[in-house]
């Protein structure tokens, strides 16, 4: 069990004071000293947590961190990893993106509430590849939402194309090159590894796999879009869960007259334990994930305007 110096929990005790008394910029000023002191605050219904500061920096959410370093990486392609934890994951899908990233994309890493201190060990991938930029949060990937770490991602980047990647997803070569070739047809705005389609038989309850070409919508274990189009669309701020957010992301960018369509040629990728999904909070996920399928019923359904084909049963 962590101890706790006196000194420390004094100062957070201070704090707890001047927050009820609403002096903010006092209770910030007592969160730099415990930072100084090696700790985090971190406020809970019940008052306060502390626990030790990770040896980096960290910023208390993704809205300071966009504040910070809005449109600091420069690169053709930059790939947004956003991290929850599972270090080994991590470990693996980082190194084959860099052993087969072309050397003008760089990779975005987006580290909510350093899990299992998953932070440490991306701040050692970094040192060893200057293509890898880490960023990190004191919020966790509930707090921030999805939806709010992929846009701090976007924001980060000063980019061409912009890609969104979960760790589950391995190269097994360079996936990136061949997607780009998409974008040769200027109509085209997004594209990725697996597509669907919206299922209007049952009233847009479901999507189908797709096959290669212009595709309803793109599954977020690899999109990848132009910068212009993801600066003006970007996800659902309300997604909290990345589930259907995906989807309700393509639809909102195809709404917008844009093209997503899915390369013939077959791209070098695996996807192993989908963490993300099998092991997250069953309550939590499936009630996200209804509340983001929901809203893209409430935007979308019957418009079948927006889908790949015009045809009315939408095939």
């Amino acid at each position: 069990m962590m101890s706790i110096p006196p000194e420390v929990e004094s100062l957070a005790q201070e704090r707890v004071v001047a927050r009820a008394n609403k002096d903010y910029q006092q209770s910030d000023v007592l969160r730099d000293q415990l930072k100084e002191l090696g700790f985090l605050i971190k406020d809970t219904a019940d008052g306060y947590e502390l626990s030790e500061a990770p040896p980096f920096d960290q910023y208390q959410n993704v809205q300071q961190l966009r504040q910070a370093h809005a449109r600091s990486v420069v690169a053709t392609t930059t790939m947004i990893l956003v991290i929850d934890g599972w270090p080994e994951d991590v470990r693996t899908c980082l190194s084959a993106i860099t052993a087969y990233m072309p050397a003008d994309a760089a990779v975005i890493a987006i580290d909510c509430g350093n899990v299992e201190s998953v932070g440490i060990m991306l701040e050692e991938m970094a040192q060893r590849d200057n293509r890898v930029h880490v960023f990190h949060v004191a919020q966790t990937l509930a707090e921030s939402g999805w939806a709010g770490a992929v846009q701090c991602g976007i924001d980060l980047a000063d980019s061409t194309f912009i890609g969104v990647m979960d760790v589950s997803t391995i190269w097994e070569g360079d996936a990136l090159t061949p997607m780009l070739t998409v974008f040769d047809n200027p109509t085209v705005a997004l594209t990725g590894w697996r597509g669907v389609n919206v299922n209007v038989e049952d009233e847009w309850r479901t999507f189908t796999d797709a096959p290669a070409g212009s595709v309803d919508a793109v599954l977020g274990y690899f999109m990848l879009m132009r910068m212009s189009v993801a600066s003006d669309i970007g996800p659902n701020s309300k997604a909290r869960f990345y589930r259907n957010a995906d989807m309700e992301w393509s639809l909102a960018i195809r709404s917008a007259g844009h093209d997503a369509v899915i390369s013939a040629i077959e791209l070098p990728l695996r996807q192993d334990r989908h963490h993300g999904y099998h092991d997250s909070d069953p309550e939590y996920r499936d009630q996200q994930s209804k509340k983001t399928y929901d809203r893209l019923l409430k935007t979308y359904r019957g418009k079948t305007n927006i889908l790949h084909s015009k045809d009315s049963d939408g095939n």
